[in-house]
C-alpha cells in the first residue's frame, strides 16, 4: 500500500508543481514590495501585509499539500454536501450580524475576527457539482428538461445570491466557468445560447442599478474623461506600465505604489509587476499561467474517469481566466471588476480556494496516463 502511494506521488506533474510553486513566490515578493510603504504609513509596520500573506500562505500550503495527496474521486460523493455548505454561507453573508459589509457590499462572514468570503468557495463548490452532474447525467445532454434544466436551476441558486451580495466580479466568473464547463461536457449549444439571452436582463440591471458599475463602463471607454475619479486607477495602472518599458524600474522601485495606484497589493498588483519587472516579468507571468492552462488541459485529456477530466478542465478554466481577467483590467482591456490575481495577489479566501484548486488539479494530474 505505501508503495502504491509513493507510485503516484510520483507522477505528478512536475512542470504544473513549479508553475504553482513560481507564481506563489512571485506573489510573496510583490504582495511585500508593493504593500511596505502603505502598511508602514497605515500601520507603523512595513511587514503588516506581508506577514498576513505568510499566514495565509501557510494555510494554504496545508490545503494544497492534502487535496494533492487526496483522491480526487472521493469528491464526487462529496459534491451534494459542498453544495449545500456553500449555499448556507452564502445565505449567512445575508445575515448582519455575522456579515461584514466593506465599501457596500457585504461578502464576508465575520467570525472571531477572521472574515472568509463564501462566493470564492462556490466556485469550486460548482466545479465539482457540475463535473458530477455531466458525468451522472451524460445520456440526456440533449434533453433540455431533464439533462440541463436541474443544473442551470442549481446554478441560479449560487449565481444570484452572489451578484446580489453584490459581487459582480464573482458572479461574471462562475458564469463563464459554468458554460465552459457545460460546453465542453457535451450540453447543446443551443441551451446555452438561450440561457444567455434569460441572464441577459440581470446582469444589465445589475449594471444599470449600480451607479459605480456605470462610472467603471464609462471609465473604461475612455478612462481620460473623468481623470481623478472613475478612470483614476485604470491611468495610473497605464503610467505603471509605462513606466516599466521593457526590464522594469527594478524590484521595490515602483512609484505608482507611493500612493498613486490604489489597491496596488490586491487588484492591481499585477501593474506593479509591470513598473518594476518591465514587460520580461510581466510577460514571465503570463507564460505561467499559460503553462498552467496547458498542463491542466493535458490532465483533462489524459486522465481515464470522466469525472477527473470534467474537474480538471473547470478548476484550470476557474483559475486562469480570473488571471485573465485580472491582468486584462490592469492593461485597460476590461473594466474594473474587484478581482484578484491568483497565487499572486494579497490572499485571505482567495488564495485558500486558489490553492485547494491548485492541489486537486495536481492530484488528477498524478492520475494521467503520462507523465509529459
Amino acid at each position: 500500500m505505501i508503495s502504491k502511494k509513493l507510485e503516484i506521488k510520483r507522477g505528478s506533474d512536475p512542470i504544473l508543481c513549479v508553475a504553482i510553486l513560481t507564481l506563489l513566490l512571485v506573489g510573496l515578493v510583490m504582495v511585500y514590495s508593493s504593500s511596505a510603504v502603505y502598511a508602514m504609513e497605515e500601520y507603523g509596520d512595513p511587514f503588516f501585509f506581508l506577514k498576513r500573506q505568510v499566514i495565509w500562505l501557510i494555510l494554504g500550503g496545508i490545503i494544497l499539500f492534502y487535496m494533492s495527496s487526496f483522491d480526487y474521486k472521493n469528491l464526487e460523493r462529496l459534491a451534494y454536501p459542498t453544495m449545500a455548505v456553500t449555499f448556507v454561507l452564502l445565505l449567512l453573508v445575508m445575515i448582519p450580524q455575522l456579515s461584514k459589509e466593506v465599501g457596500g457590499a457585504r461578502r464576508w462572514i465575520s467570525i472571531g475576527g477572521i472574515n472568509f468570503q463564501p462566493s470564492e468557495l462556490a466556485k469550486f463548490a460548482l466545479a465539482i457539482f457540475i463535473a458530477k452532474s455531466l458525468v451522472k447525467r451524460a445520456n440526456r445532454l440533449s434533453d433540455f428538461m431533464y439533462g440541463y434544466l436541474p443544473k442551470l436551476i442549481v446554478f441560479g441558486f449560487f449565481f444570484l445570491p452572489i451578484l446580489n451580495q453584490p459581487d459582480f466580479g464573482t458572479a461574471i466568473i462562475i458564469g463563464i466557468v459554468s458554460f465552459l464547463m457545460f460546453f465542453v461536457g457535451g450540453v447543446r449549444p443551443k441551451f446555452l445560447f438561450y440561457s444567455c439571452l434569460t441572464l441577459l436582463p440581470f446582469l444589465l440591471s445589475a449594471i444599470m442599478g449600480a451607479e459605480y458599475r456605470r462610472r467603471r463602463i464609462f471609465a473604461f471607454l475612455d478612462p481620460w474623461q473623468d481623470p481623478s475619479n472613475g478612470g483614476f486607477q485604470a491611468i495610473q495602472s497605464f503610467y505603471a506600465f509605462g513606466r516599466g518599458g521593457f526590464s522594469g524600474t527594478g524590484l521595490g522601485k515602483s512609484s505608482q505604489k507611493l500612493f498613486y495606484l490604489p489597491e496596488a497589493h490586491t487588484d492591481f498588483i499585477f501593474a506593479i509587476i509591470g513598473e518594476e519587472l518591465g514587460l520580461l516579468g510581466a510577460g514571465t507571468i503570463v507564460i505561467l499561467f499559460g503553462i498552467l492552462l496547458w498542463r491542466g488541459f493535458r490532465a483533462a485529456l489524459q486522465v481515464k474517469d470522466p469525472f477527473g477530466s470534467n474537474l480538471a478542465i473547470g478548476l484550470t478554466i476557474l483559475i486562469v481566466f480570473q488571471a485573465f481577467t485580472n491582468m486584462s483590467v490592469a492593461v485597460g482591456l476590461l473594466p474594473t471588476k474587484g478581482l484578484t490575481l491568483p497565487f499572486i495577489s494579497l490572499g485571505g479566501s482567495s488564495l485558500l480556494v486558489t490553492m485547494l484548486c491548485a492541489g486537486v488539479l495536481l492530484n488528477i494530474s498524478e492520475h494521467a496516463a503520462k507523465r509529459f
